[in-house]
């Protein structure tokens, strides 16, 4: 989320199921497809087969992409099913900051209403929550190709407090990083791993001036080429969440 430049209007760039096959004649289970007249070979159509009325790609409930974190569900209405990497290259990181607390952000990720959220959310002490599967496009960036091809981390705190940015946080989310960047082959550099504020055409300023960016990108090279055993997931307030709003500007 993160405090926006100046406009508040919601975060919901990339809502659209773009790339999404025509209905004209998808036959499947031969060896090609016919799509709008032309024909596609099957392992061309492999990563869209799930997308055919009717038919979804198989999921398992509570499924997690990093084992040390909790599970916690967003709102359907805040990302997009899909199948990454095979549809969408997954290359970016964005970090944010909720201008509010952990249970804000997991409140406002579970109302539909919000028509936003991200994969992760960070709390000071370092604990770890998904919200949204990485193979899913979450609404998180304002920018729809950069929602397809990252994945976002939000953290507790405020961009004008240098407080909220423990050591606890940045080292967990730091952790969280070198493995999304080593799932991906994405390189660990301020190219690849940026903030909110970075994304073209975004009204947002996170992580804000007290991100330390050459401190935070020294623990992800650290977790990368040293990674320390997965810690289980900790106790969360989670259950009863904050009714607070984030702080805008």
């Amino acid at each position: 989320m993160g405090e926006k430049k100046g406009s508040r209007r919601a975060d919901r760039a990339g809502r659209g199921d773009g790339g999404r096959l025509g209905r004209r004649a998808v036959l499947l289970g031969g060896a090609a497809a016919v799509v709008g007249g032309g024909v596609l070979a099957r392992d061309r159509l492999a990563p869209y087969w799930w997308r055919v009325p009717g038919i979804e790609k198989p999921r398992k409930e509570g499924e997690l992409d990093y084992a040390a974190a909790e599970w916690v569900a967003a709102s359907s209405a805040n990302w997009r099913r899909a199948d990454r990497p095979d549809d969408y290259t997954v290359d970016r990181v964005v970090i944010h900051v909720v201008q509010g607390s952990y249970a804000t952000a997991l409140r406002v990720f579970r109302d539909p209403g919000h028509a936003a959220a991200a994969h992760y959310v960070v709390r000071k002490d370092g604990h770890v929550a998904q919200m949204i599967r990485e193979l899913d496009v979450g609404f998180h960036a304002g920018n729809r190709t950069y929602n397809e091809r990252s994945i976002g981390i939000e953290h507790e705190g405020f961009v004008d407090d240098k407080r909220s940015f423990t050591t606890a946080m940045y080292r967990s989310s730091a952790r969280l990083t070198a493995g999304i960047c080593a799932r991906y082959g994405i390189p660990v550099d301020r190219t690849h791993i940026m903030g909110h504020v970075e994304v073209p055409g975004t009204d947002h300023t996170d992580p804000g001036p007290h991100w330390d960016w050459a401190r935070y990108l020294k623990l992800v090279r650290e977790a990368r080429d040293h990674p320390d055993p997965i810690p289980a997931p900790s106790p969360t307030p989670s259950s009863t969440p904050s009714t607070a709003k984030p702080r805008e500007a």
